[in-house]
């Protein structure tokens, strides 16, 4: 039963990153699953409950885990990896699609209706991105006390800063792969300007 709802998770979010949620009908879902109405409402009582799923499946639940295992005491680097490791994860997840061609304006669009849709969503995410913001702050501190960042700079606007890095990306090159390594690069020329010279 496990397998059938993963796969239900997968093929519906498919759809909603393809088509957008207000575009897919129950009828495209029974399609693309092959499967009938009824056991689609076996899993989930309608469509706003499997698009909700989805959301937390493959947006929220790898942040949640990535942020409740990093750690505290860890410098800006050990946070970029951190923050990579999670982006790797969503790459990973994403690359189990059939359909290859989702990018980033596809995701930004289902996160916008979903938070828009769904304001306990929202709140989730709004509790992650403050988690993960305070992470950022302890690294950034963690490096200023150890020398190895310069002093003068703003805390506060800097682990804006680093948070902003993953979530404005947009390679706007037309492509239809997300290229997770260009969030590497950029992480690490950021760093770069921080440090200790």
């Amino acid at each position: 039963m496990k397998n059938r709802q993963e796969y239900i998770l997968r093929k519906a979010m498919e759809l909603y990153a393809l088509k957008g949620f207000s575009n897919v009908s129950i009828t495209d879902l029974q399609f693309a699953l092959d499967i009938g109405r009824g056991t689609l409402y076996y899993y989930y009582k309608d469509q706003d409950e499997l698009f909700y799923a989805c959301m937390e499946r493959y947006f929220l639940e790898p942040k949640q885990r990535v942020l409740s295992m990093a750690n505290e005491d860890a410098g800006i680097d050990g946070m970029i990896q951190t923050m990579l490791h999670y982006l790797q994860g969503l790459e990973e997840a994403l690359m189990t699609f059939d359909v290859k061609s989702i990018n980033t304006s596809n995701v930004n669009n289902l996160m916008f209706t979903a938070y828009s849709k769904f304001p306990a969503l929202h709140r989730k995410a709004q509790r992650l991105a403050l988690r993960e913001l305070e992470l950022w702050r302890k690294a950034i501190y963690h490096d200023q006390r150890a020398g190895l960042i310069r002093r003068d700079i703003d805390c506060e606007q800097i682990a804006l800063m680093f948070t902003h890095i993953k979530d404005s990306y947009d390679n706007g090159l037309g492509q239809t792969q997300m290229d997770f390594r260009l969030l590497e690069k950029t992480y690490s020329e950021f760093h770069k300007l921080l440090k200790v010279i």
